[in-house]
Parts: structure tokens; C-alpha cells; sequence
């Protein structure tokens, strides 16, 4: 990599990562492998960074939204180590909120996760999100409203929250 490539690309590192690592958290629930996929993300752009300098950011999340799909196929059904031990004092209601909302993510299915977090949390376009994830825009439409029902259903207490998104 030339230098002017590379001193382009460090920036978007810089610039990119905290997000992608955000997003990346919100697909997988874990932040190791969070920062895992968007370290495996960047390994890839960077063999591609001529091409994609112009606008990396698409092209990374879709990398990123890519290989969590991949890995969740491969490893679905296997037990994950906790971080910690469950036996705790009740959290604080905000703190319960924000587990049961994880709880909630982490039992959709990885494009309906994708989908939720590319639109709302990420706030793309439909047709945005449809480009990162490849897909066509009524997909995305489908994907969202199957998402946003299965999180009210799981989530009543917070039905009123979600109805303002979807």
C-alpha cells in the first residue's frame, strides 16, 4: 500500500471504528467478537481500499453484517461462555430495559437483527440497508416488520418505544 493510501485508510480507521464496533456489538451481543469482526472487516478492505476509498463505510458494514451471518451459522447451537456468573443483585429498572432489549436482538434472526440495527440504530435507508446487506428493499420492508413484531412480542413493556420506530 502506498503511503497516501495508507495514511487514508489509518483515518478511516480512526474515523470509522467506534461506530463499526457499535453496530458490529449490536449484531453478535459481545464485544470481543465485535471487535473481532470489524478487525477481520478491515483486513479485507484493506486488500480492496483502492477500489472502495471513495466511500469504505458501505462496503465495511457489509463485510461486517456478512461474517457475523457466517459465524452465527457456524456456531448456532453451541454453548458461549459468560462473562460473568448470573448470581447478582437485581440491576437498576434502566439497566434491566437495556438487557431484556439485548435479550430481545439476540433472539432474532441474524438478517432481522441486521436489518433493525442497520435502519434505527444506524438510521440507513431502506434502500441503504438493502445495499449493504445485499438484498432488495422489500426485503429489507419484510425483514423490519417481522422484527419489529417478534420485539413487541418479546418486549410488551416496551411496545410503546417500539411502535415509535416502526
Amino acid at each position: 500500500m502506498r503511503g497516501a493510501d495508507r495514511e487514508s485508510f489509518e483515518a478511516f480507521v480512526a474515523a470509522a471504528r467506534p461506530s463499526l464496533e457499535r453496530s458490529a456489538y449490536l449484531l453478535c451481543g459481545d464485544w470481543g467478537e465485535a471487535e473481532d469482526l470489524v478487525q477481520g472487516a478491515l483486513v479485507k478492505a484493506v486488500g480492496a481500499w483502492s477500489r472502495i476509498a471513495a466511500d469504505p463505510v458501505p462496503y465495511v458494514r457489509r463485510i461486517v453484517v456478512n461474517d457475523h451471518i457466517s459465524r452465527w451459522r457456524r456456531h448456532r447451537g453451541r454453548e458461549r461462555p459468560a462473562a460473568e456468573m448470573p448470581e447478582r443483585s437485581a440491576p437498576a429498572r434502566d439497566h434491566e430495559l437495556s438487557l431484556s432489549l439485548q435479550a430481545a436482538l439476540a433472539a432474532l434472526a441474524p438478517r432481522q437483527r441486521a436489518v433493525i440495527v442497520l435502519r434505527y440504530y444506524e438510521d440507513l435507508t431502506e434502500q441503504q440497508t438493502a445495499d449493504v446487506l445485499g438484498i432488495a428493499v422489500g426485503t429489507v420492508k419484510s425483514q423490519a416488520r417481522d422484527a419489529l413484531s417478534r420485539l413487541r412480542a418479546s418486549m410488551p413493556e416496551s411496545a410503546v418505544a417500539i411502535d415509535t420506530v416502526g
